[in-house]
């Protein structure tokens, strides 16, 4: 077929134009009946309106309002005077940065913008736009009060009965800290920065000197200048340096006391508190964010900051902050198999928690049988010998004690040649260099054991499998709105900021909650007020407009079909029972 073509002048057309002819698609369109814009939208309300009628009755911005007027402020105003300019209140930037949280707003120059431009927020501020210094500024000199807000969102949690305590989860992730692994350096790089550095600084010196000795020498005036700028940043930049070198020398010598350290040993600038995590070759300066999450609401009842890369010692410090926040333990914790250590295996059974620890991975079995499974064999494919003191490999073979170290740990082995003639060695030895098999265990060994047989059972499965709905949609939730990194630089400021995003997360929890209460309230209400009206109507206008009435006004707030026909049977008893069977067949059709 052969194809149309058309001249630019011709700017109208509808549908294909290879099917239609050139005398319809050249026609003007016709004029499409579109939505006019409202009369408000050019034109001043004839009647004083207020600005927040414009919000809708059941904005989230009149819970906060209401919950912010039952939190306690007081802790805050020790820091203020009647001296000086008037203040912002406390109790108002407080609440911005809550509500702030709440919805996803983390920067102080968004949250100064939004003050300016989003109706919920000049609500929230009292039509206050505080300076994004101010709200930064007081962000960081009230990290205290941050951790003093959390326990009060889960007292107010607990008094909504949102917290059994039944089951309570723990689990960590891994937030970026307010640096870069590009502003670090190795502890060998910085012992020869700082020679070169020395040495830069020398010959600058020199240079320096040279030139002042020099009487009256104008051409070299500009060279001076320029000398002298950068030994100040050479000498600046040789300050940072040593400074970052005496963090991490202190940093490893409280981890590794008498040992040397390590030149791949590094230390950011930016964040010198901040750790290196990660997984998976994706390696980043982190803090490790911890929470205890109930399973009824996923209301988060304890919470740290931690910096260590993993969970192994992580167990104590959540117990301890269940402790403090609600006064008892709960009646089981579920953990997964990063926290099967024995140092966390020793702190449970110390404060004698009910607890369920994933001994494999996502909680699976560990094989026992290598005829069942032909993977590799792990360290419970072995059994120990008390009389020999050694382990015995599924082959056969005996792997005597190695090493013991002051910590308790021993190291069994293997015997190098048996091992590299063995059958199964793919399946055993994950050394490239021909190295047997070792195995190491500690004095928490009896521990891992007794969880290992707990776990086997049905009821500890079925409680292990909440979890997965319980601690991990929390941190999903945390992220997804944006809280991916700190803000924050330094331990205590990283720590601080934590506790305001877990309060947010519990206040938001608190709001649904009071929202669907208060949803359903106004709905029964519309119900309540449903008998009393029928007065109204009867003998005033006919049967099919008090069911027209009934239909429109009470019907479509329904919260239970029984309570609407009940209510509906209470108005037809008003009526003759030979139009009932009629009027509730039409009451039948239209709800």
């Amino acid at each position: 077929m052969e194809t149309l073509s058309f001249p630019h002048d011709k700017k109208f057309w509808f549908g294909d134009p290879v099917s239609q002819s050139a005398d319809i698609i050249i026609k003007t369109p016709p004029k499409i009946p579109f939505k006019r814009d409202p009369m408000d939208f050019t034109q001043s309300k004839l009647t004083p309106m207020h600005i927040f009628q414009y919000l809708p009755k059941d904005h989230d911005c009149y819970i906060y309002a209401d919950i912010f007027k039952q939190l306690d402020f007081s802790p805050l105003f020790k820091n203020y005077s009647q001296l000086g300019q008037h203040a912002y209140n406390p109790a108002l930037i407080s609440s911005i940065l809550i509500y702030s949280y709440c919805h996803g707003v983390f920067s102080s120059r968004q949250i100064e913008r939004k003050c300016h431009t989003d109706l919920g927020f000049m609500y929230v501020s009292h039509m206050n736009c505080p300076n994004f210094r101010v709200l930064s500024d007081f962000r960081k000199n009230n990290l205290e009060y941050f951790q003093y807000l959390f326990t009060q969102t889960v007292s107010i949690a607990q008094d909504l009965k949102l917290i059994d305590l039944r089951n309570v989860c723990q689990d960590g992730s891994k937030f970026e800290a307010d640096t870069s692994k590009h502003k670090a350096m190795s502890y060998g790089r910085m012992v020869k920065k700082i020679d070169e550095l020395n040495e830069l600084i020398r010959e600058l010196l020199i240079k320096i000197e040279n030139i002042e000795n020099i009487e009256d020498d104008c051409e070299k005036w500009d060279e001076y200048k320029n000398l002298k700028t950068e030994l100040e940043f050479k000498e600046t930049r040789l300050q940072k340096i040593l400074a970052a070198k005496q963090a991490l020398e202190a940093r490893e010598n409280e981890l590794n006391p008498n040992e040397e350290i390590p030149d791949k040993a590094q230390i950011s600038f930016a964040d010198i508190e901040a750790r290196i995590m990660g997984k998976n070759g994706d390696f980043d300066y982190c803090y490790n964010g911890q929470i205890c999450v109930d399973r009824k609401n996923q209301i988060i009842v304890a919470q740290f900051v931690s910096q260590n890369a993993n969970d192994k010692q992580e167990v104590e410090p959540g117990l301890l902050k269940i402790l403090w926040n609600i006064g008892r333990y709960p009646d089981s914790m579920s953990y997964d198999n990063g926290y099967f250590s024995g140092f966390n295996l020793e702190a449970l059974t110390k404060f004698g928690v009910n607890a369920y620890i994933a001994v494999g991975r996502e909680g699976k079995e560990e094989t026992t049988n290598p005829e069942l499974d032909k993977g590799f064999f792990s360290k419970f494919d072995f059994i120990f010998s008390e009389d020999d003191n050694a382990f015995i490999c599924p082959e056969g073979q005996k792997l005597g004690l190695k090493s013991c170290d002051k910590e308790g740990k021993r190291t069994y082995s293997g015997n190098k040649e048996v091992c590299l003639n063995c059958l199964s060695r793919s399946r055993c030895c994950k050394s490239k260099k021909g190295q047997p098999r070792t195995i190491s265990v500690d004095q928490y060994e009896p521990l891992r054991n007794e969880m290992r047989e707990k776990m086997k059972g049905l009821p500890a499965k079925e409680i292990y499998k909440e979890r997965k709905i319980v601690v991990e949609p929390v941190f999903g939730q945390m992220k997804n709105q944006g809280f991916r990194r700190f803000h924050l630089r330094g331990f205590d400021k990283a720590s601080g900021e934590f506790a305001l995003v877990c309060s947010a997360h519990n206040l938001k929890k608190v709001v649904k909650c009071l929202s669907n209460k208060i949803s359903s309230t106004s709905k029964l209400g519309a119900l309540k007020t449903f008998v009393p009206t029928i007065n109204q109507f009867k003998g005033v206008i006919s049967m099919n407009l008090i069911m027209q009435s009934v239909r429109i006004t009470y019907l479509l707030p329904i919260v239970k079909m029984d309570d609407v026909t009940n209510a509906v049977l209470k108005f037809f008893s008003h009526f003759p029972k030979t139009d009932l069977i009629s009027k509730m067949c039409y009451f039948r059709t239209v709800s």
